[in-house]
């Protein structure tokens, strides 16, 4: 059975004051669950309407499907929803390429920007502090078990490209072609801006290098690509080259 003080408590983890608050956050779906699990995620509460499915869990409440949707914050809800303690913050790896992430405000483009770097085996992303919250249900659903793999870190971006010796190199519409252009990624800073504005300047006048996804077409349109479809042409490109 559901308390008030657990539906209380799951509904106040929607916004990310109380999920920083309470250090924790909402996890939905057998899949997903599993993977935090495999990873060694601290499980504050898991809310089961098949509590066979997870064996040797003592903190497991049994709850039926009307107690779920009331905690759930799915239209359709899995059989499972679990509270997991958001961990502390790991050290950067600076020896292998990182992504940086510029006031990104989608959470579905967060999720699956997650995704697609753990796919091509990117493990750090970097985010400004003004980005969405890595563990904004939205984005916990998008990632798909992938955030607890990621080391997700919120920095100031102006600070630490300061303070860092790793060259940056960033994504606009207006830099070198990122096929023709010659360059090692086996470590340095990837950057990526706002989903509308791109790039600040501030963060523009710091990069070593401006490279962009050239259109196949001499046309002005469209304006530019989704920023998470960015992010899976970019790291391909950079995958294919390491091939060569």
């Amino acid at each position: 059975m559901v308390s008030k003080k657990d539906i209380k408590l799951i509904s106040s983890l929607k916004q990310r004051k109380f999920r920083d608050i309470n250090k924790s956050f909402v996890v939905e779906g057998k899949k997903s669950i599993s993977e935090f699990l495999d990873s060694k995620f601290n499980l504050i509460k898991l809310f089961s309407i098949d509590c066979s499915f997870y064996t040797d869990i003592s903190n497991q409440i049994q709850v039926n499907s009307d107690e779920l949707k009331k905690i759930s914050f799915f239209k359709n809800p899995d059989d499972h929803l679990a509270i997991f303690e958001i961990p502390k913050q790991k050290p950067i790896n600076e020896s292998i390429l990182i992504v940086a992430l510029e006031s990104i405000r989608d959470p579905g483009n967060l999720g699956t920007i997650i995704r697609t770097c753990e796919w091509f085996g990117v493990n750090d992303i970097i985010c400004s502090n003004d980005s969405v919250d890595c563990f904004n249900p939205k984005v916990v659903q998008s990632a798909m078990g992938s955030l607890s793999r990621i080391n997700i870190t919120y920095v100031d971006l102006n600070s630490y490209l300061k303070s860092t010796e790793l060259k940056s190199i960033g994504m606009t519409l207006n830099g070198q072609s990122l096929y023709e252009k010659k360059l090692s990624f086996e470590k340095g800073i990837l950057i990526f801006g706002n989903e509308a504005n791109g790039i600040s300047d501030r963060l523009f006048s710091m990069l070593n290098h401006n490279l962009t996804i050239p259109r196949s077409l001499n046309s002005d349109f469209p304006e530019s690509l989704n920023l998470s479809v960015s992010v899976g042409v970019v790291l391909g490109e950079i995958k294919r080259k390491t091939y060569l």
